[in-house]
């Protein structure tokens, strides 16, 4: 049985076809393909270029309920309806994000999906992959040097080295290297200053890779990015530095999507990770516009909950590509159900259908928030072998008296054999042709009045709140040229509000600004809610202390 084996055992057992396979399904000539091994490869941006006369195929965006520590299963559902549309004869590509390191190595591990809807190789996807990250990681890391080479070389361009905004990133938790001073050891090693470190995912680099529509794009994209100011706090973009250049080159074979397969051969396109905090947390425009071209349907998923993941995909992403979803699947489990019902995570084992019932209430705001962007949407239970099906039922009937539809999903016991009736449902929903998509605000609203648009509209807060000198740096840049930006709000994941422990469906609460950052490269502005760490640290047993080589050489521990 499928609980008695770890992701990783299922994992090795898949029986993977060559990719050259999986590309001959698209219609990908295998010059076309750039192999990395047997199993994975890059997909050429001349054939890319080729098809884009292609008529596009229908995108089905895969959201859920805010995160809890009993899980939801976001990207396992996403793989598992992918399988499902394939299994009813749909053709059907899965696109999903790159899992990082740090947090691999840390608390959350890997991101391949689970059980029976996984994409292989899961060990590969969970580590260096095709060395996307590697190369984010050392363009973003040529600009910071870049910024201190043409300070310590005379500083023509007057960079104010108290005012320096781009920091140095590695794709590891690391705390000790969220502040340092750098430069230290005398004339010949430079001006010393403040910096820091943060993770790979949360660069504007990153950001950027995940939004550009070609080279071109990206490398003007990589010149508009902001890394410092003059004392008379005019900017300083990379640009100036002459960096972006030298960036794209170095991000050339990056920007192309990357091809595998899920367990059941089916294709699958991982591509980028931005954070889904301080960015939009979406795999790559890229990725999925491609994908449009090659199937009539395309699987994908955004970071966190509706209120965070599915938000910036259709006000960040959708906005800047010119994407309409035809539907949206929204991950609830009857666990994650019980804890926003009050119930503690070691007490989610025995039948409580009282408290399934008070903790609906999180699922029904998500359901009314998408359909806010006139997105159907269909909620799929991802099925733990715990759940009873008076539970069950009390999630269902809820979910009816929303005027929705709740399909219970077993695809990490069963693969796409559980998830048939979904993908049925889905087919269904996407081809009726219902989807009125728009985005929440339009281009023109003032920053602040977006960012209240969001608060109230998605959050049911009472107002978002802000000191004189945040808002004033908002209508400095609306005065830049800059107004016309989507907002990133970042925020605890874990909550409609501010505070990680309010879970349920609070109203009224009040969201305080702290802090905002132009990414004017990636094209958006961060507005930031609380304590948001950009760099993460490990917990007290990281998931590292588990992952080892065994006597045959193979890796355990993944997951």
């Amino acid at each position: 049985m499928a609980e008695f084996k770890s992701d990783i055992e299922i994992a090795r057992a898949a029986k993977k076809k060559p990719i050259m396979e999986i590309g001959a399904k698209l219609g990908i000539p295998s010059e076309h393909l750039l192999p990395y091994g047997h199993d994975k490869a890059k997909v050429s941006a001349d054939f890319i270029r080729s098809i884009q006369g292609n008529k596009n195929g229908k995108l089905i965006l895969v959201t859920a309920i805010n995160p809890t520590p009993a899980g939801e299963g976001k990207t396992t559902t996403t793989v598992g309806l992918g399988d499902g549309l394939n299994r009813i004869g749909k053709k059907a590509i899965v696109c999903i994000r790159e899992a990082s390191l740090g947090p691999n190595f840390g608390m959350k591990g890997g991101a391949a999906g689970g059980g029976y809807a996984q994409i292989v190789p899961m060990d590969d996807m969970n580590l260096h992959f095709t060395g996307d990250f590697h190369a984010i990681t050392t363009a973003h890391n040529l600009l910071s040097a870049l910024i201190d080479n043409h300070i310590y070389w005379g500083n023509d361009l007057g960079i104010d080295t108290r005012r320096v905004t781009w920091r140095r990133v590695m794709d590891m938790n690391d705390r000790a290297l969220r502040q340092i001073v750098c430069s230290l050891g005398g004339v010949a090693n430079g001006y010393p200053r403040e910096a820091g470190f943060d993770i790979t995912v949360a660069s504007e680099v990153m950001a950027i890779l995940c939004l550009a529509r070609d080279l071109k794009d990206l490398q003007k994209r990589l010149g508009d990015i902001i890394v410092a100011y003059r004392r008379d706090k005019s900017p300083i973009y990379a640009r100036d530095l002459k960096a972006d250049g030298a960036m794209s080159v170095l991000l050339k074979d990056a920007m192309q999507p990357n091809l595998v397969q899920t367990l059941e051969n089916n294709p699958a396109f991982v591509h980028g990770g931005p954070f889904a905090n301080i960015a939009h947390g979406c795999n790559s425009v890229m990725a999925t516009t491609t994908a449009l071209k090659l199937a009539d349907y395309v699987v994908t998923e955004a970071g966190f909950g509706a209120d965070l993941g599915a938000e910036k995909f259709f006000d960040i992403k959708c906005r800047k590509a010119g994407l309409k979803p035809a539907a949206a699947v929204i991950v609830a489990t009857i666990r994650a159900m019980k804890m926003n019902g009050g119930v503690k995570k070691e007490d989610l084992g025995p039948e409580n259908v009282e408290a399934v019932k008070r903790g609906a209430p999180n699922l029904g705001r998500h359901i009314e928030n998408v359909r806010q962007f006139g997105v159907p949407a269909i909620v799929a239970i991802n099925h733990f072998h715990s759940d009873t099906e008076a539970e069950i039922q009390a999630l269902k009937d809820y979910v009816a008296s929303m005027g929705e539809e709740a399909i219970v999903c077993r695809h990490w016991a069963e693969g796409s054999k559980g998830t048939e009736e979904l993908a049925k449902k889905v087919a269904a929903l996407a081809e009726s042709d219902a989807s009125q998509f728009a985005p929440l605000y339009p281009d023109e609203m003032p920053l602040f009045e977006k960012i209240n648009t969001i608060v109230k509209r998605i959050y049911r807060g009472s107002e978002a709140i802000a000191d004189k000198n945040v808002r004033d740096q908002l209508h400095q840049w609306e005065q830049a040229g800059y107004g016309n930006l989507p907002v990133c709000m970042a925020k605890t994941q874990y909550s409609f509000s501010t505070d990680p422990n309010l879970r349920g469906a609070p109203t009224g609460h009040v969201v305080p600004v702290r802090e905002v950052r132009l990414s004017a490269g990636a094209g958006f502005v961060v507005a930031i809610c609380g304590e948001i760490m950009t760099m993460p640290g490990l917990p007290s047993r990281p998931s590292s202390e588990k992952v080892f080589l065994n006597e045959e050489g193979l890796i355990e521990g993944l997951s």
